[in-house]
């Protein structure tokens, strides 16, 4: 049941990054410097691979939050949500910032990928608790 679990939290984590990234595509396609086309897409996009990648990551990420969930006893969907904000907030994003940091890449790609990774490990970290 728990891989279940693990699933669901994954899916909603990354059904979220699909609406962030879709309503912030234009800023973040900018701050990223990833090429477009005529039509604002990226250039030599349309692989799945990434996305499959993403939904893997996911998983994973699921999947041990809901191991430190239960070594930690955090059992309710406050306490989970938190903790989730807390991965996100204090864990990925700064991990995030560094990696933006020395390449000089600019700050508003770490808004965007952070904030992606706090609310997204939110979510995560809701869905672990409400099962």
């Amino acid at each position: 049941m728990e891989i279940v679990n693990v699933l669901a939290a994954a899916l909603a984590g990354f059904l979220y990054g699909a609406v962030h990234y879709t309503v912030l595509s234009k800023p973040w396609l900018r701050a990223s410097g990833v090429k477009v086309d005529e039509n604002g897409k990226p250039m030599g996009g349309g692989s799945m691979l990434p996305f499959l990648m993403n939904f893997i990551a996911m998983i994973l990420v699921a999947g041990m939050m809901r191991h430190l969930f239960a070594m930690a006893g955090i059992d309710t969907l406050a306490k989970a949500a938190l903790s989730g904000f807390g991965i996100g907030a204090f864990f990925i994003t700064p991990w995030i910032l560094m990696n933006n940091a020395f390449p000089g890449r600019p700050y508003l790609l770490t808004a965007i990928d952070g904030a992606y990774a706090i609310i997204g490990c939110t979510l995560i970290g809701a869905v672990l608790a409400a099962f």
